[in-house]
């Protein structure tokens, strides 16, 4: 089985890039753009119909999300002029409950020296009086280093609860530079975060960075958020890790409280999340850990922050950023799904990338790792609820579930486990959750599993996107696999088709297994073992689509499990113009 596995990674490693995660922001040569104007056919199959997309065009990055005078703020990398990435401006949508979001003038566009070859990421932060301000990261010499800054945007009018214009002043901007006196690579210096005030009354911000392959989260001060000055030290760096893009720096709860901690909170009732999207792997990892206040520096508890952290999202989910919505006490995670299809056909499809669901995000009570779930309001859109019979369901057989518009749902099922002769044992060499996933898919047999649901599935099981568990017996315990398996999640060959895959820290058997997923056209995000671990999967179905679509729960194992409950909603279309 080793020798098996290295040869698939090999192969997965060779294959990996048919179609390529484009870079998130700053190109070593700005790109020229892809000028599309065809716009979006009538009954596109793939347009999702409640996560987050403009009308047309390329979109990448969340940006600057935050809450002002009730209204809650999305602003994202956007080409205005494509479906392929281009030098971005700033779009901008708002929303009263994350949902439906209406659109607004685009911003952050061409303005000044500091802005002139695009904007690139940035974070939104809440001054004292209840002003907001921006921070992102501008290019001031495209050629041939890239030479990348950070500016400040503020709005036009405080008064306007939509923020609809916003300007770079023009005194002491950019507010960040990159000094070659501390070795800062100016080409990888870019996505500052949120700020946060300590007692000292100073703000702090993170900038990503890399020295060599080692990268970093830059820390600069400031007493009235427009002279920076950057720490002596990084507030945390780790060797051979690349460029950390898009850091996030924020609090949490112990001891499993759901409510969120407002972005400066300290103390003893919190610990600190450190996220990183690691540019060389295009994964969103992060840490828990310490955050020293009279050292300014960070301390993961498990001691380091590379390819091997904890990820947010095992599958498609890239550049997220969080903020803290008041209103509900509560974190908000957002993240973007890049296409799996071709560049040729985004231009057909006359866009390119979503946003994924908002996210409720909180520590576990063990304080070992972050939960997520959908924000609550998303139910809003669900009709009238679908519900199968508890049963058991034997191996080698599904179970339809009917009523439902399968191609847009929201899908929630658990499993009880009775059986365990069968179960297969855990081969320690296996850690390699998304390897694993690829050499024991959907079709291979198991004793405990593959079980669980079919989505995007044509009737004949031509096609499927499959999501499922998988139970092995390691040494005194139970290891639970969750996979996502695209590989025949449609008939087009050009489309990216990897299958994704995480271990579920879950006792299969105390707690019995929970799945819920979110099916939308082109898009299916799973949440495991009740928010411990998702994966959000991007699908081209050339069979099952609209009315043709199915969801199955299935059991292809060797031992029977108990669906003890099965729940289904078709979701309505959200207004996202």
């Amino acid at each position: 089985m080793a020798s098996s596995l290295s040869f698939l990674l090999l192969s997965l490693i060779l294959c990996y890039g048919v179609v390529q995660l484009q870079a998130s922001h700053v190109y070593n040569h700005l790109q020229s753009t892809i000028s599309s104007k065809i716009s979006p056919p009538a009954n596109e199959p793939y347009r999702t119909g409640y996560h987050f997309q403009p009308v047309k065009n390329w979109i990448n990055d969340p940006n600057g999300p935050m809450l002002y005078k009730g209204i809650y703020h999305l602003f994202y990398q956007y080409n205005p002029n494509g479906t392929a990435w281009g030098p971005p401006v700033w779009g901008h949508s708002t929303s009263t409950d994350m949902v439906n979001w209406s659109p607004q003038p685009l911003t952050m566009q061409p303005e000044i020296l500091a802005n002139r070859y695009g904007s690139w990421s940035g974070s939104a932060t809440i001054l004292p009086g209840n002003k907001p301000a921006i921070l992102f990261t501008g290019i001031i010499i495209p050629q041939p280093q890239n030479s990348q800054v950070q500016d400040l945007a503020l709005p036009k009018d405080l008064n306007d609860p939509y923020l609809k214009e916003w300007y770079l002043p023009t005194k002491n901007n950019p507010v960040m530079f990159p000094t070659p006196q501390n070795q800062i690579n100016s080409s990888s210096f870019r996505d500052p975060t949120t700020a946060w005030m300590l007692p000292d009354g100073k703000w702090r911000v993170l900038v990503g960075n890399k020295r060599a392959t080692r990268g970093m989260a830059l820390m600069f001060r400031s007493k009235d958020f427009v002279n920076w000055v950057q720490a002596k030290h990084p507030l945390y760096s780790y060797p051979k890790s690349g460029m950390w893009e898009c850091p996030d720096f924020y609090p949490v709860y112990k001891n499993g409280k759901i409510m969120g901690a407002e972005t400066s909170a300290i103390g003893s009732l919190v610990k600190h999340v450190l996220k990183a999207s690691l540019d060389d792997t295009k994964h969103d990892i992060y840490t828990i850990g310490s955050y020293d206040t009279k050292r300014d520096a960070y301390t993961p508890d498990v001691g380091f922050m590379n390819a091997s952290s904890l990820r947010y999202d095992y599958g498609k989910f890239y550049a997220s950023k969080t903020f803290f919505d008041y209103s509900k006490n509560r974190r908000i995670l957002l993240g973007w799904a890049n296409e799996s299809s071709t560049a040729a056909d985004d231009v057909i499809k006359g866009w390119s990338g979503i946003h994924n669901t908002p996210r409720t995000i909180w520590l576990d009570e063990h304080n070992k790792q972050l939960i997520q779930w959908p924000i609550s309001e998303i139910e809003s859109l669900r009709g009238k609820p679908v519900k199968v019979p508890r049963r058991e369901i034997k191996g080698r057989s599904t179970v339809e579930v009917t009523g439902i518009t399968a191609v847009q749902a929201d899908v929630s099922i658990s499993f009880k486990i009775k059986d365990l002769t069968k179960v297969e044992k855990f081969d320690e060499k296996w850690t390699d959750p998304q390897l694993l996933c690829s050499v024991k898919g959907t079709t291979v047999k198991g004793g405990l599993g593959p079980f669980g649901l079919l989505t995007l599935a044509s009737k004949g099981l031509e096609e499927y996107t499959a999501v499922f568990f998988r139970v092995f017996k390691a040494h005194k315990k139970f290891v639970v696999l969750m996979c996502s398996d695209q590989s025949r999640s449609s008939q087009n060959p050009t489309t990216d088709k990897t299958t994704y895959g995480t271990f579920v820290d879950v006792d299969p058997i105390a707690e019995g297994l929970s799945l819920r997923a979110l099916i939308d056209h082109s898009v299916v995000e799973s949440f495991g073992g009740k928010g411990k671990s998702v994966i959000t999967a991007r699908a081209y179905p050339t069979l099952a689509t609209f009315k043709n679509a199915h969801v199955f729960a299935f059991n292809y194992g060797s031992s029977s499990v108990e669906i003890t409950e099965l729940t289904a909603w078709s979701m309505k279309k959200a207004k996202i113009a």
